[in-house]
This record gives structure tokens, C-alpha cells and sequence, in this order.
């Protein structure tokens, strides 16, 4: 508590030293703001253009590139696709790129994923094959908006006679994209928009303009964008136009992506920057003080929280009463004897340590309990969930095979991406990745485990909210 009293008494000196410095600093000119507001106009495009390239012209690369190689002509190109090569290339190129691959065969009308997952190519069902198939382009790029949204683009494949063979196809999500664009628009304050050729938003910071489904918005439907002259609107030519939404100015910055025949317009807002000029001196301290206050509020109320947790009330939480590993033994060799088969399935609280840092150890624990008992609504009366570490669970399902493990797996795992967050905190994503073994004799708990590890270490590996599994050989 005295440790907290002097946190408390530093923050209140340290709050009092950034008034008195603010106030010896008001001398600034108009001069120095508007030469700032101008460096910062520049800087804030430079970011955006380079996780533009990085995260979009670059999978292009490297589809193109892929695209010619004669291991994928020749593996669409069989008589009959072998789909174990398939899943072995399509999974050496995920690990080797760091990208999502996939392969869609004309003859098999298939589509084979680097998950391991295929599905029917069936028209009516599959809207995406049929429609680029038709088109004259060779490669065509586009945005998948499930989950999150993800970047894609289709090459297709011929063989030397000019047959149409298929798609080689590349995804990348676009999350951190996302989210990374999010810091900039809190920075800078700008918008963007990825409009295709057809003047469709593909992609957009603004959420009420991202598809539903195939259904997407087209710029003739905004208001800002039907008010400019007709010939701008018909060229599309929106470089250094100011534009107004909602009674703001704003600037628009063109980029284009003729890889894609796309263009990104990036809307950076004026009104901020001329109310701070044109208000001047007093504004100018004024808006100071009130950051400073706020900064100082949230360092409270953080304060507050962390002697919360210091002096957390104990909860008994549903995670607590599960029986731990030393305990699991026992319930593995009863099942095993009384069943002689069984899956164990790891599951792996992703990013933990660094969510109990961010959020403090009371919300950690109540991710903790909210995927417990979702696990535990999930299992039959003769399975088993039991604690294996401290943000770690184990299944044991007797009579179950390995890929009915694997699917089931992979359903805890959606189902856990996709329930909301904890009461205190309903806007976290929890995700989790699984391990998964299986044995149908006589053998220590322990060599079915390690497997199990082993494949819950390579979900992890592979980028986290993933199912693997590893069979004992």
C-alpha cells in the first residue's frame, strides 16, 4: 500500500511538471503549427504506401512467380489429381511463405486447401470459380470477407495446349492490415478505399462499406462521390480533390495498383488541422491541457485497476475445478482399458501471457473460464476436460478416431474464435489452437501426449488458431 501511495503522489508531481511545462511553451507561433500540420500531411502518406506494398504487392509477387511453376501445371494436369501430392506441396508452400495456398482442379472440380480441408467446385454453390473463370484475366485479385478479411488472388493454369487447367491460388489476411491502418487513422485521421475497376469498394476503413457477401458497394452510392462533376466521376480521377462528407472537408490522395487495376484513395480530413490554426493561441493551450488531463485520467483509473488486482477478491472460477494434470492419468487409463481407443486433444489459450499484461490477470482469468466452459458444453457424458498448464486444457474422448478428433477440434476452434469476449471486456477476440493424438492400444499416457504437444506446437508455429495433428508412427 505504501509502494501505491508513492505511485499515486509521483503521478500527481509528475501531472503538476507537464502543466508547468505546457505553460512555459505557449509562446509557440502560428508559424511553427502550420509548418507542422504540413510535415505531418507528408508524413502520414508515406506509412500507408508502404504497408501497401508490403502486405499486397507482395503475395503478387510471389503468386506470379508460383504461378509458372511446372509443379503446379503438373499436378493439375494428372488424369487423375493426387491429393496427397497436392496437400504436401499446398502445405510446404504455407510453411515456406507464410501465405495461405490453394488449388482449384477444372477436371476434379475441386478446390484443395493448405489446411488439408476440400470442398465441391459446384456451380451455384461456388460463386467465385465460375465467375473469374469467364473472365479474360489471367490473374484476378479480390477480398474475402469472412472471419476477417482476406486477400486473395487467383492465376490461372494451362497446360501447354492452351487448357484451361484450374486455379493456383494465394490468400493473406488482411487483419493486420487492418488493424495497423486503424493506428494510422487514429494518428493521421484519414480513411481509405480499395476500388476495383468497376468502381466496387473491395476494401474500406469505414465498416458500413465493406460487402455483404458479393453485394458490394459501388462509389456512385456515396453521397460525397455523386455531388463532384460528372466527367470526374467518369474518369474516376480523384487526385488532390476536396471533397466534403458531413459538412468536413476532406482531401483525397490517389494510389494506384494497376497490378490489380485497382486504386486506393486515401480521404485525409482538413477541418482539425485549419480550426486548430485558425483558432490560434488560446485554442491551442486549451486543447493541451484537456490531453494532458485525459492522459492523466486514464493513468488513474490504470492505477486503480492494477491495486484491483493487487487485491483481487478470490473467485472460485468453473477453470479452477477441473481436475489438473497429475489427475489425468488415472481418468486416461480407466477410459483406455474400458474403451481400448482414444483421442487426446491439446487446447491452447493463443497469446496468453500477453493478454493477462494487457488486460490484467482478473480478465485473463475470466477468458480462461468462459473457454472452459464452453469446452466443457461441447463434451459427451464419458469425456474428460482436465487443466494441463496454466492457460492450456486437455480433452480425452474415448471411441473417437483421429480425423473425428481433428473435426471435432476444429469446431471448438471456430466455436471459440466466434463467441464474444469476457463481460468485462465483450470486444476480445479469444482464439485458441489445438493438438491432437490418438491411440487404439496399450500405451503410457504420456507418449500419446508428447505427440499431441508436438502438434499443438506446430499450430503455433503455423500462426495460431489452428487445428494439427500427429498420429504416434
Amino acid at each position: 500500500m505504501k509502494a501505491f501511495r508513492m505511485l499515486h503522489r509521483s503521478f500527481l508531481l509528475l501531472f503538476a511538471v507537464v502543466i508547468i511545462s505546457i505553460v512555459t511553451l505557449v509562446h509557440v507561433s502560428i508559424s511553427n503549427i502550420v509548418a507542422e500540420q504540413s510535415r505531418a500531411q507528408q508524413q502520414s502518406l508515406s506509412p500507408a504506401i508502404s504497408l501497401i506494398v508490403e502486405q499486397l504487392l507482395k503475395p503478387l509477387h510471389v503468386s506470379e512467380v508460383l504461378g509458372k511453376s511446372q509443379e503446379v501445371e503438373l499436378l493439375l494436369n494428372a488424369e487423375e489429381i493426387d491429393e496427397e501430392a497436392v496437400f504436401k506441396t499446398l502445405q510446404r508452400l504455407q510453411n515456406e511463405f507464410d501465405l495461405f495456398f490453394f488449388l482449384a482442379s477444372e477436371k476434379a472440380r475441386m478446390q484443395y486447401d493448405a489446411d488439408g480441408s476440400k470442398r465441391s467446385l459446384t456451380e451455384g454453390d461456388v460463386s467465385w470459380y465460375f465467375k473469374y473463370k469467364d473472365m479474360p484475366e489471367d490473374k484476378v485479385a479480390d477480398i474475402g470477407k469472412w472471419e476477417n478479411p482476406h486477400f486473395f488472388i487467383d492465376i490461372k493454369i494451362f497446360n501447354d495446349f492452351g487448357e484451361f487447367l484450374g486455379f493456383f491460388g494465394i490468400g493473406k489476411s488482411l487483419r493486420s492490415f487492418v488493424d495497423i491502418f486503424d493506428t494510422y487513422k487514429q494518428q493521421f485521421g484519414y480513411d481509405f478505399l480499395f476500388v476495383d475497376n468497376k468502381g466496387d469498394i473491395m476494401l474500406s476503413s469505414d465498416a458500413d462499406l465493406m460487402a455483404d457477401n458479393s453485394n458490394f458497394t459501388n462509389l456512385s452510392e456515396l453521397a460525397w462521390f455523386a455531388s463532384l462533376p460528372k466527367d470526374v466521376q467518369l474518369q474516376r480521377d480523384l487526385n488532390n480533390k476536396l471533397i466534403s462528407i458531413e459538412h468536413e472537408d476532406y482531401l483525397i490522395a490517389e494510389v494506384k495498383l494497376n497490378q490489380f487495376n485497382w486504386t486506393v484513395y486515401l480521404l485525409s480530413p482538413l477541418q482539425k488541422r485549419q480550426s486548430e490554426i485558425s483558432q490560434g493561441f488560446i485554442f491551442s493551450v486549451v486543447t493541451l491541457l484537456v490531453v494532458v488531463f485525459s492522459l492523466f485520467m486514464m493513468v488513474y483509473h490504470l492505477m486503480y485497476y492494477f491495486r484491483r488486482d493487487i487485491n483481487a477478491d478470490l473467485v472460485i472460477r468453473h477453470n479452477y475445478s477441473l481436475p489438473p494434470r497429475e489427475e489425468m492419468e488415472s481418468y486416461y487409463q480407466k477410459l483406455l482399458e474400458r474403451d481400448q481407443s482414444l483421442s487426446i486433444i491439446l487446447v491452447d489459450v493463443d497469446n496468453f501471457p500477453q493478454l493477462s499484461d494487457t488486460y490484467g490477470r482478473n480478465v485473463a482469468d475470466e477468458v480462461l473460464d468462459k473457454v472452459s466452459s464452453y469446452l466443457s458444453s461441447q463434451l459427451k457424458d464419458n469425456d474428460v476436460l482436465g487443466r494441463w498448464s496454466s492457460e492450456e486444457f486437455i480433452i480425452l474422448r474415448p471411441r473417437l478416431g483421429p480425423h473425428e478428433a481433428y473435426d471435432f477440434a476444429n469446431q471448438l476452434r471456430y466455436g471459440i474464435a466466434t463467441m464474444p469476449g469476457p463481460d468485462s471486456q465483450p470486444n476480445l477476440r479469444i482464439t485458441a489452437s489445438f493438438g491432437v493424438s490418438f491411440t487404439a492400444t496399450p500405451r503410457p499416457m504420456g507418449e500419446v501426449t508428447i505427440n499431441a504437444e508436438d502438434a499443438l506446437y506446430q499450430a503455433r508455429r503455423d500462426g495460431c488458431n489452428l487445428v494439427r495433428m500427429q498420429l504416434i508412427e
